[in-house]
């Protein structure tokens, strides 16, 4: 729940437990936020599930560094990894859930959502603050802008993960987002 892209409770929000917070190289500062993977666990590893079995999962958190930890030993998303935490139904799906830290193969995939791109709008009357979520296709988002009557559209900033910002006052308008996905 929550998280560093700001999606808030993962259930209403259509992302469920098939999440995965990423390492800070995978993260981007936020730009990964919403992009899809295809995960499963390295058929070399002993612990890896019968069959091989791989996972779709949604970018929807950050995976801190532990500086103070070597990252082959619990400074797993750490500088330089790619670490993906999971959640414990998503890993067991794998691979033992005791075993912890497994090798995995990965992939970016194309993102399935139903129900369309969805807008969770807040602020006071002198900002907009915008929570863009649900995005099919690549998933990630890399410009919005808004449009009220009569103002022309205005550039949003990204202020954390897929939280989006302008400063103008848009009350008792009707708006409009143009969203420009990562690819």
């Amino acid at each position: 729940m929550g998280g560093a892209c700001g999606y808030g409770d993962l259930y209403s929000q259509g992302y469920g437990t098939n999440s995965t917070a990423l390492s800070t190289v995978l993260f981007e500062n936020g730009t990964a936020c919403g992009r899809c993977y295809e995960i499963k666990c390295s058929n070399a590893n002993q612990w890896c599930n019968p069959g091989n079995l791989s996972v779709l999962v949604t970018a929807t958190n950050f995976c801190p560094p532990n500086d103070s930890l070597p990252n082959d030993n619990g400074g797993w998303c750490d500088v330089p990894r790619k670490h993906f935490d999971m959640s414990q139904p998503v890993f067991s799906k794998i691979a033992y859930w005791r075993a912890g830290i497994v090798p995995v193969l990965y992939r970016r995939v194309p993102c399935y959502k139903q129900g369309g791109i969805n807008f969770t709008i807040n602020g006071n009357p002198w900002f907009n603050f915008v929570l863009v979520s649900n995005v099919g296709g690549v998933g990630d988002i890399s410009a919005v802008s808004v449009e009220g009557y009569g103002t022309g559209w205005i550039s949003m900033k990204r202020t954390w993960g897929q939280n989006w910002e302008c400063d103008t006052v848009l009350v008792g308008q009707s708006l409009s987002f143009p969203v420009t996905t990562g690819d």
